[in-house]
């Protein structure tokens, strides 16, 4: 009888497919590692069910963006581009342990970082040079006439500020969040307050010539930074260390700094990416899977 820890992985959809028929990368070089530290896998659909029923079974459950069911679980998600992976005990991004580690440009290599930026930026967000010259940025999410406990202030008094500013301004909706009637009046009561707003639009667009993005924890603000893009965060996130975050400067002085904000973007997107996360496709993936793995508590 074998008595190999399990590890049971909760998928569904596509996800749960491709890593059945060995086809999803980061999922093969986890199994492997898995296999090679002593450990059986397996792959279940993940379900209310399956994870109430989780922590009444033994070994260890793994996640997909879902928060882990008990002690012995964890949770994994793309670190905002493949091939980045992050796997950790809970599942707020403001609470990774990337966001708790301290960023020094110093020790990283300015070439290598730089060419690594450009080689992310051609495959991600590929087109001409980027410019600072258009109006601010304000990516909404969800529940913006809400303030939570994560947040400075609700989306749409952060909308409030910036708009105060005088400059240009277009806030744009996010396209899987349902924005009811009481929020769109209130996004239309604020352009008719302020003439320099501008309410819709392409994010994506947008985002190459905008002046900065003012945001909660949007992720356009972490492409921002692959565009040389300064970010006005007014909600915890993991990729805040070269933000200006409103929690610590206020907002009327993160929104006067964005104006001439000059970061170490290149070295920046180069430790979060490729020092903090699993790049599944370079060699060291595997051990860098465990590493995580022990750092939420395995003793794998």
């Amino acid at each position: 009888m074998s008595h190999a820890p399990t590890l049971r992985i909760y998928l569904d959809g596509t996800m749960l497919e491709t890593s059945r028929a060995g086809t999803f990368n980061f999922m093969n070089v986890l199994r492997h590692a898995v296999q090679g530290a002593g450990w059986h896998i397996e792959f279940h659909q993940t379900s209310p069910e399956a994870r109430h029923l989780a922590p009444r079974l033994d070994g260890y459950a793994l996640y997909h963006m879902e928060p882990p069911t008990h002690d012995r679980a964890l949770t994994f998600r793309r670190a905002y581009h493949y091939p980045f992976w992050q796997i950790e005990p809970v599942p707020q991004r403001w609470r990774f342990h990337v966001a708790r580690s301290r960023f020094d440009p110093q020790g990283v290599d300015p070439d290598e970082a730089r060419d690594f930026a450009d080689r992310l930026r051609e495959r991600v967000l590929p087109g001409r040079a980027p410019r600072r010259d258009g109006p601010v940025l304000v990516p909404l999410q969800g529940h913006i006439r809400r303030c939570r406990s994560f947040q400075t202030m609700s989306p749409v008094e952060m909308l409030t500020l910036t708009a105060a500013t005088g400059r240009p301004v277009t806030a744009t909706l996010h396209p899987g969040e349902h924005y009811d009637a009481a929020d769109l009046q209130a996004l239309e009561n604020l352009a008719a307050r302020h003439p320099n707003l501008t309410i819709g639009g392409n994010t994506a667009m947008l985002l190459r010539d905008c002046a900065f993005v003012v945001t909660q924890n949007s992720a356009v603000a972490f492409d921002g930074y692959l565009l040389g893009k300064p970010a006005v965060l007014f909600a915890q996130i993991d990729f805040h260390h070269i933000g200006l975050n409103v929690a610590d400067l206020g907002a009327e002085r993160a929104l006067a700094l964005a104006e001439t904000r000059q970061s170490e973007f290149a070295a920046y997107l180069y430790w979060f990416l490729q020092q903090q996360s699993v790049n599944a496709s370079r060699p060291d993936a595997g051990e860098r899977i465990l590493a995580q793995m022990r750092r939420g508590g395995w003793p794998i």
